[in-house]
């Protein structure tokens, strides 16, 4: 590396993003100012669905039953409760009548019924004091919202003799919608203040701890701008707005702690400020762009599978990283050359120090660390491993279900009425399967597959058909809850039978079977992806053919105290309580879809650190065990607190309340901390001693492609003319203590890269 006193002149790179810095910062406001003008009210533009596969049978279905018998697709309930009289009673008999003729009337509703017009058992509770009102709600998910907020307040409340409470599931849907708009704020509001303190914690300098937070916010705002943009094209799920706001404040916050670390380092060698930027960027810059692509490589698996809930956070994921790592990568350097050295102003650690003993060199306790976990590998590699298996086991026991009304608090209006509906009322009213039939019938047909479905395990009831020119339609009532293993298995009892005419199911059960099915389907080609690509990116960077193979073993094993927390926690019921959560026994769908490609992404994020550093020592000294120990003694206090802070934003988002939100932040963040805290630490050490010098083999053609295409942190090593093939020697004594932008003298045997 050039003297510090006669840096070198920068290079392409670097001279763009340090020449105009003051330009650079105003042009980076006013996008930003933009980005505020066009992401406002994105949230208003969000779904809360999503989780149903558009090319399954069970959705094909539904969006006939809406044409063909709209009336038969009640989305709204009004349970109407008589207190202690009987829903039979004349004066509760005739107001009831006549909010049902009142809410027919309403501008948007159709096909409503009632207890009081069918004298349908399945909407009258057993206890004879509850009935209800079923009706539809007509248009998109915005435009049923609209209508359920004009016409709630003409109807909720006491009405003479009754009392009158909204659910089904416009209203579960459009409750959520609201719960989670203002829980973001919320989280905003807890994670920031937090957030802001851990990084002055870190850094000690308040204007660098200002650094990070202000390009968390960029990448924030930018990214919202982009998903109200992508809501003219396509739906987007409101839950999205979660993960923009935890990847970033953390992504954000991991590359500009990395880069401003790296920055401060070399400024203390002597640098000058546009010197230190430029070796900042060739570095900790290059590993920033390493971690970006790896965290959208595993967000990007989301895109294979049908569902817009899963595809609407690779959307937000993908985009916050590729902000986040530009506004690191373009904004903050900029910022730090205008900033000089006053990057380390407003020392506020100094408020709190008693004495001036000089303080131990940095890292020390993770460099012994390192030593300890080399010197006892086995044990180590053995026993975490056997921990973090131990922790995954109650996955073994996961039932997938969907997501419903207890998604939400239990004393959310919708939450109530459905609840009410679940238990008091027989059959569950809106839990059955519909059936569709298409094709020239006769009564007797009818009557005859009418006797087929009865006569099947695990129904209750049969309703229908109802008939409409070519087309027929039945109901189902299955014996138990709606989405047991009794109703899926019955779904396809249904779709097994042999009718004289064409046949769809749907209902709750039905989808729930095709989401498993198409899950199913596409899980194994986005593995294959994230596997695949990783593995590429990983080898770019290392050189090495083993290391990839380890990230990403290491990286599934690391998830695995998340998987097993989610099923002990939210699907079991363990800490409902203290939680403040209602278990409905099954995990959604999706949810473990999600959660992996965000967990496993985030520890590739932190892995790529670790290893990049690692590697930066190995090609300068070619000691494979002190490359490990300086690369934990440089960047392990950092991975935690970057950890940390993670955790915390990921903690704020899931203080929500509803289910699924709360479940994901904290699965997340007890991801990220055992990767920090076990992988990293404790994990990769020992498996990096136990594989030794054998950690950097490759190929000679793949040490080609390596020297041609690949990249790392550090200055490429320049090999000797006399290397001659065999393992690595010896450093020189103390060049594990050797200042980082010496040049240090090379192996004596070469490196495969």
């Amino acid at each position: 590396m050039s003297d510090v006193n006669s840096p070198p002149r920068p290079g392409g790179w670097t001279r763009f993003v340090t020449a105009r810095p003051r330009l650079s910062l105003l042009a980076a406001l006013l996008l930003t100012a933009l980005a505020v003008l066009a992401g406002g009210g994105v949230a208003d533009r969000l779904g809360s669905g999503g989780w149903e596969a558009p090319a399954a049978e069970s959705t094909r279905a539904t969006k006939a039953l809406e044409r063909q018998f709209p009336d038969s697709q009640p989305n709204v309930l009004l349970l109407v409760d008589t207190g202690r009289s009987s829903v039979d009673d004349p004066a509760v008999a005739a107001e009831a009548r006549r909010l049902a003729e009142r809410l027919a009337a309403e501008k948007g509703v159709t096909g409503v019924g009632s207890y009081w017009q069918s004298r349908s058992p399945a909407l009258r509770a057993e206890d004879g004091h509850e009935a209800l009102i079923a009706a539809r709600i007509t248009g998109d998910e915005n435009a049923m919202g609209k209508t359920l907020d004009r016409i709630a307040p003409r109807y909720r409340g006491t009405h003479g003799p009754v009392r009158v409470r909204l659910g089904g599931m416009v209203a579960v849907r459009h409750e959520m919608q609201t719960i989670i708009k203002e829980d973001l704020a919320r989280a905003e509001l807890i994670a920031l203040p937090i957030t802001l303190v851990l990084l002055v914690m870190v850094f000690g300098s308040a204007i660098a701890a200002l650094l990070p937070l202000g390009i968390g916010i960029v990448a924030i705002l930018g990214t919202n701008a982009v998903l109200r943009g992508l809501t003219a094209f396509t739906d987007v799920s409101v839950f999205a707005l979660n993960l923009t706001t935890a990847l970033g404040l953390g992504l954000a916050i991991d590359y500009a702690l990395f880069i401003v670390r790296r920055y401060r380092e070399e400024l203390a060698t002597g640098a000058t400020p546009v010197a230190a930027v430029g070796t900042t960027l060739r570095t900790a810059g290059r590993t920033v762009l390493f971690s970006a692509l790896t965290v959208a490589v595993s967000l990007a698996a989301m895109m294979v599978f049908p569902q817009y809930f899963l595809r609407s956070f690779a959307y937000a994921g993908i985009a916050v990283v590729l902000l986040a790592a530009a506004a690191a990568l373009i904004l903050l350097p900029a910022a730090l050359v205008l900033l000089g050295h006053r990057v380390n102003s407003l020392d506020v650690r100094r408020l709190f120090r008693r004495d001036r003993a000089p303080k131990p060199a940095e890292g020390t306790t993770w460099a012994r660390t390192a030593g300890l976990v080399m010197r006892r590998a086995p044990l180590f590699a053995v026993g975490t491993s056997a921990l973090l298996v131990i922790l995954g086991l109650p996955f073994l026991g996961v039932k997938f279900g969907t997501a419903d009304d207890r998604q939400l608090p239990s004393t959310a209006e919708s939450h109530v009425v459905q609840q009410h509906v679940r238990e008091g009322f027989p059959g569950s009213p809106g839990g059955g399967l519909e059936i569709l039939a298409e094709g020239r019938a006769t009564k007797a047909q009818y009557a005859g597959y009418r006797q087929q479905v009865a006569a099947l395990p695990g129904v209750a009831r049969v309703e229908g058909p109802l008939v409409k020119g070519d087309a027929a339609y039945f109901t189902v009532q299955p014996r138990g809850e709606a989405v047991d293993d009794t109703a899926q298995r019955l779904v396809g009892d249904l779709r097994g039978l042999d009718a004289p005419f064409d046949t769809r199911v749907t209902g709750t059960a039905a989808v729930l079977v095709d989401s498993k099915h198409a899950i199913a389907e596409r899980l194994p080609w986005a593995a294959a992806f994230i596997a695949v690509v990783t593995l590429l990116l990983v080898f770019l960077l290392t050189g090495s053919v083993l290391i990839p193979l380890q990230a990403v073993v290491l990286n599934a094993l690391s998830l695995t105290a998340m998987f097993g927390a989610v099923v002990w926690v939210f699907q079991d019921g363990h800490l409902s309580g203290p939680l403040g959560f209602t278990s409905s026994g099954s995990i959604e769908t999706t949810l473990p879809v999600l959660m992996f490609c965000v967990a496993f992404g985030l520890s590739m994020d932190y892995g790529v650190f670790l290893l990049s550093r690692i590697k930066e020592e190995y090609d300068r000294t070619g000691d494979h065990e002190a490359a490990v120990r300086h690369g934990l003694q440089r960047t392990g206090g950092l991975i935690t607190a970057a950890a940390v802070i993670l955790a915390v934003v990921m903690v704020a988002i899931g203080t929500s309340r509803v289910t699924n939100t709360k479940m994901l932040g904290l699965g997340i963040a007890l991801a990220v901390l055992m990767d920090a805290m076990v992988v990293r630490s404790l994990l990769v050490p020992a498996i990096m001693r136990l594989t030794g010098s054998a950690t950097w083999w490759a190929p000679a053609p793949l040490r080609r492609l390596h020297q041609r295409f690949g990249l790392s942190e550090g200055e490429p090593p320049a090999p000797r003319k006399d290397a001659e093939p065999g393992p690595s020697a010896a450093p020189p004594e103390g060049a594990t203590g050797h200042d980082e932008r010496e040049p240090a003298p090379q192996p004596a045997g070469p490196r495969s890269i």
